[in-house]
């Protein structure tokens, strides 16, 4: 019984471990960005065609020295759309690699009822267009170059000679006679199923491109497609969007460790005059190294491999919300004083808290829908579900945040200590410039996204979110400066005999008003006396 217990659990453990592997196989493959993958994706119906968006991304041209052949060594310094995968994916193929479907091409499958209408003998009963183009060129499909609002070519036009019955009319670039890209697939006989041919579209001009699958036979109506389609820019993977962010956050790891080494070694000089929220400062320190290099390594490892592991992501996400979330904690607990005026929250401890759990949840429930998935395939009510109450909360934060100071500034003066009173002043203004420039900046942000719906201006876009993680470093940077550990932390530090002093500046208030007002009776009743 023994032994064959044995052997159950020792089967039991194998089957974990196998289960494990798969589940992790399964975690690190799930992309988007440079490998757009489509999974029975319908078409939708625009004028009298029928459409898929197959992706948009900002590419830049391929170097002058690209090399001809299509081997992978030779890939860099290469940008293009391909449309079938390298001899390194066909090596998971010949490896058995369990999950090898997510590395197909592209195929188009119609519904059988359309198929069985057609004759086996037919060499095309149906043909779907794969159309690659500039968003420079969005008005050369369709068309609005013909002054019709129509997409497909219908009788009228062609006998007219502008275009081919059946098809999607598109005016090619005078200036590039190349594009727009087409790419034809045709349905045979009665197959139900279509293969797009192996091709690669190289880049030789910086823009936006556009992939758009259509057809315009009503009789293909039902179709779905499958597979993927690869996406590269002559240093990687990255999409143009996202290229300048990895040497942004590269920089940006440098920073966070040289404020850490010196914020290190302050504390260790001056490890006897530690407060509490020092050690808060420091948290938020090493949450911020950790944060920018998680995010330098993902981008890092999906430019190499044209992959993004969703764990990677996970935990970049995660690391941007906890900084984020702890970040706003620390400027409202200096607002309130914490450690200077006061040595305890008291009783609002627990709301401090809850709204910190609130503003993780709704943050991380943002970061998650931006990076592993596409915000722009969710509706507008759904944006505003998930981008609302999180600008409903930062908003709770800086209100709370002012209040608290102009409290805190209230005991100081009261106090009449000017070392503190000095030190928060600053700490004040440094706070009401940030919150200027993230007003005006948001303002920013709104024209750019209006004025831009199409990223015609992709090749700048990434200084909307390097702006904002620039801001919080320099708030970070003007804490540490101002609450530096020092020999003399009764500059920032709270001490007992405030309190004191602050009710001895009362009781003496009050006894100055009692004479005054003693002093003042006396006199009425002198006065009553004489007449």
């Amino acid at each position: 019984m023994e032994r064959g217990e044995f052997r159950g659990a020792k089967a039991c453990g194998k089957g974990f471990w196998i289960s494990l592997l798969l589940f992790l196989c399964m975690i690190t493959t799930q992309v988007k960005g440079s490998i757009h993958e489509y999974r029975n994706e319908a078409f939708t119906t625009k004028s009298n065609a029928f459409f898929f968006h197959g992706g948009s991304e900002g590419l830049y041209a391929s170097k002058a020295s690209r090399h001809l052949d299509s081997s992978a060594s030779s890939q860099s310094g290469k940008s293009f759309i391909r449309f079938f995968f390298s001899l390194f994916f066909l090596i998971f193929l010949l490896s058995g690699f369990p999950f090898i479907h997510l590395f197909e091409g592209v195929t188009f499958r119609r519904t059988k009822e359309s198929a069985s209408r057609q004759e086996d003998m037919q060499p095309s009963t149906g043909v779907v267009e794969a159309i690659i183009l500039d968003v420079k060129d969005r008005e050369r499909i369709g068309g609005a170059f013909l002054k019709t609002s129509a997409i497909c070519c219908n009788h009228t036009l062609a006998e007219t000679g502008s275009c081919k019955l059946g098809e999607v009319i598109f005016q090619k670039n005078s200036d590039n006679p190349n594009w727009p890209r087409v790419i034809k697939t045709d349905f045979a006989g009665k197959n139900e199923e279509a293969k797009l041919e192996a091709d690669e579209i190289e880049i030789t001009s910086n823009g936006m491109y556009y992939l758009y699958f259509m057809f315009c036979n009503p009789e293909l109506k039902g179709t779905v497609i499958n597979g993927r389609t690869v996406w590269k820019n002559p240093n990687g993977y990255l999409p143009g969007k996202m290229t300048p962010l990895m040497t942004f956050f590269g920089i940006m790891s440098l920073a966070y460790l040289v404020l850490g080494l010196a914020w290190f070694l302050r504390f260790v000089q001056f490890w006897k005059d530690i407060i509490h929220l020092h050690y808060h400062i420091t948290a938020v320190i090493a949450l911020g190294m950790c944060e920018m290099a998680v995010w330098y390594f993902e981008y890092a490892n999906f430019n190499s491999t044209g992959l993004r592991p969703m764990g990677i992501t996970l935990w970049a996400v995660t690391f941007t919300t906890v900084k984020k979330t702890l970040s706003r904690l620390l400027l409202l607990v200096v607002s309130m004083g914490f450690g200077v005026v006061r040595p305890t929250l008291g009783g609002i401890t627990s709301k401090v808290l809850l709204l910190g759990l609130v503003y993780f949840i709704a943050s991380e429930a943002l970061e998650l829908i931006e990076h592993l998935g596409n915000i722009n395939d969710f509706s507008k009510k759904t944006k505003v579900f998930v981008v609302l109450p999180v600008v409903f909360l930062d908003s709770c934060f800086i209100l709370w945040i002012f209040s608290s100071l102009s409290k805190t500034l209230e005991k100081l003066q009261m106090r009449r200590n000017m070392a503190k009173l000095e030190l928060y002043r600053k700490f004040t203004n440094a706070l009401a410039v940030s919150v200027l420039l993230s007003i005006a900046w948001i303002g920013f942000e709104l024209y750019f996204n209006a004025t831009d719906p199409l990223s015609e201006l992709w090749q700048v876009a990434w200084i909307i979110p390097a702006f904002w993680t620039l801001l919080a470093y320099s708030l970070l940077v003007v804490i540490c400066v101002l609450w530096a550990p020092s020999r003399n932390p009764t500059r920032y530090a709270y001490s007992e005999g405030e309190d004191l002093d602050e009710e001895g500046i009362s009781l003496t208030t009050g006894d100055i008003a009692n004479k005054m007002e003693r002093n003042a009776l006396v006199e009425d009743l002198e006065e009553d006396k004489r007449e």
